[in-house]
């Protein structure tokens, strides 16, 4: 198993997934890379398809803390 990336690791990750250069590919790699990283069930959704224009820290900040409701 691989170790977790740290807070500011996934910030630059998010950073790298919102650059326009990368391909379609290079971004889905990373997604699924933060998708492993956090516990938020759909981290892309609050990058792409989100209402609010969240920076890439507040993506990592959202994604850690969410909590799943039971």
């Amino acid at each position: 198993m691989s170790k977790k990336l740290s807070k500011e690791e996934l910030i630059e990750l998010v950073n790298k997934i919102c650059n326009p250069k990368l391909s379609d590919e290079e971004v889905s790699e990373y997604i699924d890379i933060l998708e492993d990283n956090v516990p938020h069930p759909a981290p892309s959704y609050l990058i792409f398809w989100n209402d609010e224009d969240l920076s890439p820290k507040e993506v990592v900040k959202i994604s850690l803390a969410y909590k799943e409701e039971k």
